[in-house]
């Protein structure tokens, strides 16, 4: 084999190698990408295309160098070869045409599978990057549940804060009326109270009046017991007045 067909050989197994690698299940997209973004990739991306456009064109021209090998033998081992060592020459013939057919299925898998590595490469980054625009989706999502739980708790606070409110001003509003209604019989005991206080105080005045009329008529009446004694000398008249005094005192007193 020619150091060209060894290269496109060993650029095959490479291909197949980096193909089963890339389609392992353990290894996530997002570890890929992380890979595709490193220092040395991203220094080798500039020229990325210019690498694949020149693999592109050997791999093309070398796919049409074996279609020609291969048309070329076949003609040969069609028609046959004529001379002397014709088994040599049909033998030799069929070698290189088995080995321009090798080659024509070698570098068409290979030429095949470039364009799968790349489009495996393409759909391993879109895939990273889905996953991380669902991850921050989803973050996100998660994110405006708990605002919206904690807008839910703050509102069902607020109505519960209101509800207490609401109760709190119908207790205050019961405790009002009912500290009217106390104050309106307060009112009306203090009104009662007066009335019985004016009552007292006429009672107080009549009874104030009868003492002093008792005190007028008992002193008028000590008056005339002191004359009447200056007067009388015997001892049975003095007797008999002391006696009427005595119950006029009486009737005045529980007058």
């Amino acid at each position: 084999m020619s150091l060209q067909w060894t290269f496109i050989a060993t650029f095959l197994y490479s291909e197949l190698a980096i193909c089963g690698i890339l389609m392992l299940p353990f290894i996530s997209p997002t570890r890929w990408q992380r890979f595709f973004r490193s220092r040395l990739l991203n220094a080798m991306k500039s020229y990325a295309n210019l690498y694949f456009n020149i693999f592109i064109c050997v791999l093309v021209i070398l796919f049409l160098d074996t279609i020609r090998d291969m048309n070329k033998y076949s003609a040969q081992h069609k028609h046959g070869i004529t001379g002397i060592n014709r088994e040599l020459g049909t033998a030799l013939t069929d070698v290189k045409l088995f080995r321009s057919q090798r080659n024509y299925y070698m570098t068409g898998v290979a030429l095949f599978i470039w364009f799968v590595l790349r489009k495996l490469v393409t759909l391993i980054s879109q895939q990273a990057l889905l996953q991380a625009e669902g991850e921050a989706a989803r973050k996100q999502a998660e994110s405006a549940t708990k605002a919206a739980q904690a807008m839910l708790e703050e509102a069902s606070k607020a109505s519960s804060k209101s509800k207490e409110d609401a109760d709190n001003m119908t207790n205050e509003k019961d405790e009002i009326l009912a500290g009217k209604e106390e104050l309106q019989k307060l009112r009306e005991q203090l009104v009662d109270a007066k009335t019985e206080l004016k009552r007292s105080r006429l009672d107080l005045d009549v009874m104030k009046t009868q003492a002093e009329a008792t005190n007028m008529e008992y002193d008028r009446l000590m008056k005339e017991h002191s004359q009447l004694q200056v007067r009388c000398c015997g001892t049975t008249q003095v007797y008999s007045y002391s006696l009427f005094y005595v119950s006029a005192c009486s009737k005045l007193i529980f007058f």
